[in-house]
């Protein structure tokens, strides 16, 4: 059952990703790239301290 959710959410969102205009995708992938790199960064310190 959680696959099958799994799967209709990933085809909602790369629905809506082919119709997003290009710049508009390639700022909002640069944002969550942005968010990823910082969370590992800020994990990577706090398993490092402790």
């Amino acid at each position: 059952m959680s696959l099958v959710v799994l799967l209709l959410g990933m085809g909602i969102l790369m629905g809506a990703a082919a119709h997003t205009p290009l710049p508009v995708f390639l700022v909002a992938a640069g944002a969550i790239a942005v968010w990823l790199f910082g969370f590992a960064v800020r994990e990577r310190i706090a398993r490092h301290r402790g």
